[in-house]
């Protein structure tokens, strides 16, 4: 886990509260015109910035896409299921698909 000199989320917030994990990982991509998405091209961008992942962790992209399996993702929707895979993988996320009810 990196230390952040800053609060990536600024003073204020982000968009007046605060925006953890995958959202902000899918903010930074447009659903209809960056798909299909190579995952090398994305890091290449993004890779520096800072994710908070909760109220105390704040990581780089690049270290959550260090457990990303996928090359390319073809839409949103893969991008979602790869990355927070790529999170639980790599402790970033607490959240396990056994625990979300049907």
């Amino acid at each position: 886990m990196t230390e952040w000199p800053y609060d990536p989320d600024g003073a204020e917030g982000s968009e007046g509260m605060r925006k953890f994990g995958m959202a902000l990982l899918a903010k930074k991509v447009d659903e209809t015109e960056d798909f299909p998405l190579a995952a090398s091209e994305y890091v290449e961008q993004f890779g520096d910035d800072p994710i908070r992942l909760d109220d105390q962790r704040v990581v780089a992209v690049g270290d959550i896409f260090e457990y990303v399996g996928e090359q390319t993702f073809e839409d949103m929707v893969e991008f979602h299921t790869s990355v927070g895979d790529a999170m639980r993988e790599g402790g970033y996320w607490d959240i396990m698909p056994e625990d979300i009810p049907n």
